[in-house]
């Protein structure tokens, strides 16, 4: 077992309180590590470490920052296996899944060291004899809070987009999984990139995330996690006047229309509720089907679940375990509630016997739209099915959710395809397909209690900055 420090200012330091708590293999339910029990006075002193470096880090010229942060991209590279099977140890997930996360955060890396130098202001044309221009200049400390289902993922884009256009990071990884996030920080020390540039407090919500939610000297709060917590993180923003972006979570539908090639469809919507073990905030988790073909459709399903192979992450299986005992319970719950309401579960292939915090993939049939499992996030390896019977009614269905983070339209009818893209609530809408790698380079997130705010590509640079107007006046 290893014990892990809070990274702080460039260096590993202990929690001021002098107390570490246990973090688990969920694959196991063994202990995999300690890890530092950060508090208010540790926030503090990151938030100050932050502060300190952004007045040297802001003014940074804008080449040098995007060559460091593609210095970190390739470290990450050179690190591919450690990594992958630190954060499959550490999350439960397949090695396969973990190195595709590894191949991600890289990219994340990669991609703002090349927008760090091409991102800025515009001009304006205004009436009369005057140069006006904006300016896009760096809040100064930003905030990250992020969950355990993807932490070294998250956590690169927590890091690189607000680096490369200026600003200094602090990052509370969940308690869950905090090990991969760790690494990341002392790989972008490694590489150059001063000292206090980023920090990394762990610890538990409440003792470490509140105060950092409500710290008076952050300029900006990106939190991804559930809806209640981040109701508490957006009313600590608030008091503070700090702008924050959400990302809460969602229902994400498959609305499968009776012409939708199946051959294709079928291993990508498995694939959409599986990965991760379904503990993904974009899993394709309902799935709406015309009902003439319904039958068909959960006949392949199920059939695709039976060749599924479950078991411990670092033994590279389909599946691996859910993240927590909690988690497991949470979902099974689901299951429960669901066929108590009259859904048909259809499970596939038994989990491993052992002390693993596993569930079976499912198939829930026939739920109904008022039912809690149609509407509410579970977080594991379980879709449902609904019926429609038109375009109308697959409208109203994929609109029948609090959320509206992503969906699926699977068609050939061209027109159709574009209407439902245009109509359906989500921020982002695939059609025939779910998913593009780890769309690094395309806007993320959702409509209504899936959040607000951009992360990924482009558009996350925008809220990791601030705009100046200069109006020069040129003469008479």
């Amino acid at each position: 077992m290893d014990r892990y420090h809070h990274f702080i200012a460039g260096r590993w330091v202990d929690p001021v309180s002098g107390e570490w708590f246990d973090t688990f293999d969920p694959s196991t339910g063994a202990v995999l590590a300690s890890l530092p029990r950060g508090s208010a006075v540790d926030i503090d002193h990151a938030v100050d470490a932050a502060g300190v470096a952004f007045t040297t880090w802001g003014f940074y010229d804008a080449v040098e920052r995007g060559r460091l942060l593609m210095r970190v991209s390739q470290r990450i590279l050179e690190n591919l296996e450690r990594l992958a099977y630190l954060e499959s140890t550490d999350t439960g997930k397949p090695l396969t899944q973990a190195r595709a996360d590894v191949t991600i955060a890289a990219r994340y890396f990669e991609f703002y060291a090349g927008a760090a130098d091409k991102f800025g202001g515009s001009t304006i044309p205004v009436p009369g004899t005057f140069l006006d221009y904006t300016l896009r200049e760096p809040l100064g400390v930003v905030a990250n809070i992020i969950p355990w289902n993807y932490p070294l993922q998250i956590g690169a884009r927590a890091i690189a987009a607000p680096l490369a256009v200026g600003n200094t990071v602090v990052l509370k990884p969940a308690e869950e999984a905090s090990l991969s996030v760790l690494e990341l920080a002392q790989m972008v020390r490694d590489v150059g990139i001063p000292e206090g540039v980023v920090n990394v407090v762990a610890g538990l919500g409440d003792e470490a995330g509140a105060p950092l939610a409500a710290h008076p000297k952050i300029q900006h709060l990106t939190f991804t996690g559930s809806l209640a917590v981040g109701r508490k993180v957006a009313r600590s923003a608030a008091d503070t006047i700090v702008p924050v972006t959400l990302e809460l979570g969602g229902k994400s539908p498959h609305v499968v229309f009776a012409t939708a090639d199946l051959e294709r469809a079928v291993p990508i919507i498995v694939r959409s509720f599986l990965q991760n073990a379904g503990q993904t905030c974009s899993a394709g988790s309902r799935i709406l089907v015309e009902a003439s073909i319904k039958r068909t459709l959960v006949e392949r399903l199920v059939d695709a679940l039976t060749s599924v192979r479950i078991g411990p992450g670092t033994s590279d299986p389909d599946l691996g375990p859910i993240i927590s005992p909690k988690q497991k319970a949470r979902v099974e719950h689901y299951v429960e509630l669901a066929q108590s309401r009259g859904a048909r579960a259809y499970a596939g292939i038994t989990p491993p016997i052992g002390s693993g915090y596993y569930v079976s993939p499912m198939i829930l049939d026939a739920v109904e739209p008022d039912s809690p499992v149609f509407h509410e996030e579970i977080f594991g390896p379980v879709a449902s099915v609904t019926p429609f019977s038109s375009e109308a009614e697959a409208l109203t269905l994929a609109n029948a959710t609090e959320y509206g983070l992503v969906a699926a339209i699977w068609t050939q009818d061209v027109g159709q395809a574009h209407r439902m893209a245009r109509r359906v609530h989500a921020g982002q809408v695939f059609i025939n397909s779910y998913g593009a790698g780890g769309g690094v380079e395309m806007p993320f997130g959702g409509y209504g209690h899936s959040g607000y705010g951009r992360e990924k590509g482009w558009e996350a640079l925008y809220h990791y900055t601030q705009v100046k107007n200069v109006a020069v006046y040129t003469g008479p």
